[in-house]
């Protein structure tokens, strides 16, 4: 997959994650929000042939400079979220650790305008208001 696009400005996404959660991952978006261009997945550590930095600077050497890349990683202070920071970090490079669905889908169907810092500022505050312990949400709601 070639992530070379000739518009002059193109937000793309990457999921990097151990195994195959990433692929997971874009089944689930897929589904619920139908394919998207420019989502593209590194399954890490699933083909040792591959090493993880190899696949990581074949998609930032696929930016042009006016590309905006995000970057969704499993866990923070993991190695995969390493290896990005490490071969990947750059002005039009974004890194987001510990994602979630919610977070993906607000990204993704964001408006293209929408200024990046301000984007992921607000999605990861949402994003943190989908995890809930529905028990405690039930027993408090039947009080």
């Amino acid at each position: 997959m070639s992530l070379t696009d000739n518009s002059a400005h193109t937000r793309k996404f990457l999921i990097a994650t151990h195994g195959d959660f990433s692929a997971g991952v874009k089944s689930s978006l897929d589904m619920i929000i139908g394919a998207m261009e420019n989502v593209f997945i590194i399954r890490a550590y699933v083909d040792e042939n591959k090493p993880l930095e190899d696949e990581i600077k074949a998609v930032v050497n696929e930016l042009s400079d006016s590309d905006e890349l995000i970057v969704f990683c499993d866990i923070m202070g993991g190695s995969v979220t390493n290896q990005v920071v490490t071969n990947a970090l750059a002005p039009n490079v974004h890194i987001i650790a510990g994602f979630n669905l919610p977070l993906l889908i607000e990204v993704l169907l964001a408006d293209a305008d929408t200024a990046i810092e301000e984007l992921i500022s607000e999605s990861i505050t949402n994003a943190k208001e989908q995890i809930v312990y529905i028990n405690k949400l039930l027993t408090a709601q039947q009080q």
